[in-house]
């Protein structure tokens, strides 16, 4: 019995080991120098997607008073939306809320006055030219409440292609800047790993006009930065 907990507990000890041998693949043999190089390659794009929150927030004397108005207005800036071209796939209900409103008076315990409720909304503008004047129409139809825009990319995968080029280049460049401070060359890359991507999101900003016969809103996009980080493996003789 004591002979076979211990093959047992000699089993159990191999499996991680064997796990993370699994996990973790061996470089192949190097004859010569190792340089691990950690690269980043950038590309930029306009960003020709806005993602912005609307909304309607509503107050009444009771929760079913506060709810019914709720959404009667916002019936009417769904219909905005339709209206304005905007495909129901790009409207997402992002949060439904109903809370009491209190009057806080001193020494004196708080008073129910009424009940607060909002609906919110997230919209997708592919068109971010027009979005400002659709947010303005939401307006006029009852939307009281505004967050955004997050600005994206459509179709980012060849913009990160461009990124990921550009680090190899640079991490190639910087592979031949060691080899030659040594008085080496390089023969080869050994390995390379994507360690992590970002997109920079530009700094949004809402303009409008000034003149009352022209308060539109508008969106300025911007520029977008979308990076690529490689760690590289090079040998060098």
């Amino acid at each position: 019995m004591n002979k076979l907990i211990a093959a047992l507990a000699l089993g159990a000890a191999a499996i991680p080991a064997a796990a993370s041998a699994q996990t973790a693949p061996q470089l192949p043999a190097m004859a010569g120098t190792r340089v691990d190089i950690n690269a980043t390659g950038e590309s930029r794009r306009v960003p020709d997607v806005a993602v912005i929150s609307a909304g309607v927030v509503t107050r009444a004397a009771t929760a079913a008073a506060a709810l019914q108005q709720n959404a009667t207005r916002m019936e009417r800036v769904l219909a905005a939306l339709k209206r304005a071209g905007i495909e129901q796939r790009d409207v997402q209900t992002s949060s439904i809320n109903l809370n009491p409103d209190y009057s806080y008076e001193n020494n004196q315990p708080p008073r129910l006055t009424g009940y607060q409720a909002s609906n919110q909304v997230s919209i997708r503008f592919r068109d971010i030219r027009n979005s400002g004047k659709i947010l303005d129409a939401l307006v006029a139809e009852g939307a009281n409440q505004i967050n955004g825009p997050n600005l994206t990319i459509d179709q980012p995968e060849a913009a990160r292609d461009e990124a990921r080029l550009q680090a190899l280049t640079n991490g190639r460049a910087r592979a031949d800047l060691y080899a030659r401070a040594l008085g080496k060359r390089v023969v080869r890359l050994v390995a390379v790993s994507e360690t992590g991507g970002y997109a920079q999101p530009p700094v949004p900003m809402f303009e409008r006009g000034m003149a009352a016969q022209a308060a539109d809103t508008k969106i300025v996009p911007g520029e977008q930065s979308i990076q690529v980080n490689l760690t590289m493996v090079f040998e060098l003789q």
